[in-house]
This record gives structure tokens, sequence and C-alpha cells, in this order.
């Protein structure tokens, strides 16, 4: 059986995703479909924001201003007017009220064909790709002061400061890029979970995180081997990968329960910066803390950090260090991963 949901001189067919006016398709993307559709089928009933969020944006962050445009277009599309509404009343601070009488018509049909959804795919690789470049942009930021620092310092200006610069910039772009990806399509994959939750988030983030700080260790240790003979023990890898994921994981959804782009990437700043900071409290390294470590165990190399750890006064790179740029890392990384996926879902709320 499917039902047909009838008011005025429109008729919603949830199955098949369409919205007809007077036998005319009216065109809407499928998020707002899917809106029409919550509201159409409670007539009468309040609807609220994070029903939206749970039903509609299946757990994908994004900003008020979302669903603010989203009722705004179907408003048009129905020729519906705010302020005298016939169709869509907001509840102001709660939601929104279908107002419209409904009939519901069922019609038999020899066989039910699941309605295909390939908006979902789209939803998956955009905030993908919106993170993974905000990761790049964590990247040049950490890559620039980071660099900068190291080649200001005596035992590095021999090789010259620009070459200094562009390496650990180079390093720090390729850490922040695989990083980026593995994170970010992991919240993003969060969005086709069967259930809504904050874990799914955050289990997004910690697996991508997982897998690929796995996957560049392995790599890394073993070209390593293959170029100088050893390789490094203790740098970066799954576990740091994990933690810092899962950390972003929650700060996305966090995010998305906020009101504006800047307060909800500070929340992911700060959640991917407590990360940061309990990563070496835990045993393990960031970034800068890796490059330290591979400078300390491969003989005759230039890489030191005495200049950075000296700002925190300790004549190594030690944990005070670790911790402080581990913050860092982890606050960059996260708030800017969080950043643009908001501005993503900010910018295609238009259809």
């Amino acid at each position: 059986m499917t039902a047909h949901i009838r008011f005025d001189r429109f008729v919603l067919d949830p199955a098949d995703r369409r919205l007809t006016r007077d036998g005319v398709p009216v065109d809407l993307n499928a998020r707002y479909l899917d809106a029409l559709a919550l509201m159409a089928r409670e007539p009468g009933k309040l609807i609220t924001k994070d029903r939206f969020l749970d039903e509609v944006w299946q757990g994908v962050p994004v900003t008020d201003e979302a669903l603010t445009q989203c009722i705004r277009t179907l408003r048009k599309q129905l020729g519906d007017d705010a302020a005298r509404p016939r169709f869509i009343e907001t509840v102001t601070k709660h939601g929104y009220r279908f107002i419209a009488p409904v009939n519901v018509a069922v019609d038999a049909v020899t066989e039910t064909v699941p309605a295909p959804r390939t908006h979902d795919w789209g939803h998956l690789i955009r905030p993908g790709v919106a993170g993974t470049a905000g990761a790049v942009v964590a990247g040049l930021i950490g890559g620039v002061l980071y660099g900068s620092a190291i080649a200001a310092q005596p035992v590095a200006a021999g090789m010259g400061s620009v070459s200094v610069l562009l390496v650990v910039l180079c390093i720090s772009l390729i850490v922040a890029i695989l990083g980026g990806a593995g994170v970010s399509f992991g919240i993003a994959a969060a969005g086709l979970a069967p259930t809504r939750g904050p874990q799914w988030s955050v289990l997004g983030g910690l697996a991508g995180g997982t897998v690929v700080g796995a996957a560049v260790k392995l790599v890394g240790m073993d070209a390593f081997n293959l170029l100088f003979g050893q390789a490094p023990v203790n740098i970066t890898g799954a576990p740091e990968g994990a933690m810092l994921g899962g950390a972003v994981g929650l700060g996305a959804w966090l995010a998305g329960r906020i009101r504006g782009v800047r307060k909800g990437a500070a929340i992911a700043a700060l959640t991917g910066g407590v990360a940061g900071v309990l990563v070496p409290l835990l045993g393990g390294r960031m970034m800068l803390g890796s490059l330290a470590l591979l400078g300390e165990q491969f003989p005759g190399s230039r890489l030191r950090m005495d200049g950075i750890s000296a700002l925190f006064g300790e004549s190594g790179f030690g944990l005070v260090s670790q911790m402080v740029t581990g913050g860092l890392e982890g606050a960059l990384f996260s708030g800017c991963i969080v950043a643009a996926i908001l501005i993503n879902r900010k910018g295609l709320v238009t259809p």
C-alpha cells in the first residue's frame, strides 16, 4: 500500500519522493522533501528542531540556518506566507507546525519498491571533501607556525630557513590531508547509520582516525626501514588517530546543536584541544612530538626542537612541550574540519 498526502492543490507522495501541484512536479531537493513529509504526516503537531535534525538531516552536523532556509524554501514553493501562514506555522524558539487540512489517500499496489535515496551519497561525499579541505587549512597554519619556529634555530639555519620551512610545511600538509580525509569521511558516514545519536559521529571519527593512523604508521615505519635500516618507535599511529578522530566527531555533533559556524568551530576546537593534550599524557605523540622523536633517534639529524621546548622551560622536548603543542594541533585540526563541514552545510541549503 502507498499513501499520498493531499492538501490544498498539492499531492505529496513520500514513497515516490515527489510533490506535485495540479499534477505538475514541484522542484524540491531531497532534504526539503523529507522535512515537508515529516510535518505533513503529523498535521497540527509541533515538530521540534531536534526532530528535524534527527529525522531529516540524520545526525549530519548543520546550523540552525539550514533549517530556517529549508522552511523558507518550502513556503516559497507552496506559495505560503510566514506572516499569514496557510501551510507552515512557526512556533518561535521551538519548531514548526503544519496547519493545512490534510487528506491521506491510500492506493493498493501489486508491488512495493523502496524509494531510492540517491541523496545519501552526496551527503557523504560533500562533508567529507569539505572536512578534508578544512584539514588542509589546519595543516597550512600548523606547518607555517612550526616551520618558522624550527627554521629560526641555529642548528637548522645551516640548511636554509626557507628549505626548513617548506619541509615542515609539506610534512604538516601530508599528515593533515590523510588524517582529515579519514576523520571527515568517517563523520560523514555517520549520517548513514540506522539510528541517530552522538555515538555515531564519535565512532565515525574514531574509526576514520584509527584506520589512517595505523596505515600511515605502518607505511612510514616500512619506509624508514627500507631507507635507513631502522624505524622509529612510538610515533603517531592508530591510538592517537582514534583519540583525535573521536574528539573531532564529538565536536562535530556538538557544533550541529549550536547556532553559528564560529561557535561550533570553537566547541570543536575545544574537544580537539583536550584530546591533543591527553595524547602525550597517555604516552602517545602528536605530529611535532613525533618529529622531535625522529630527530633524537636518527644520528646526524639536524632536526631539533630546543628553541620550542625552551619556551616552556624544558631542556628537551618533554611532556609539557608535547602537551602544549599537542593541544594546539588538536584544536587546529578539529576546529578547521568542523568549521568547513558547517560552512559546507550552510552553503548547501539553497537548492
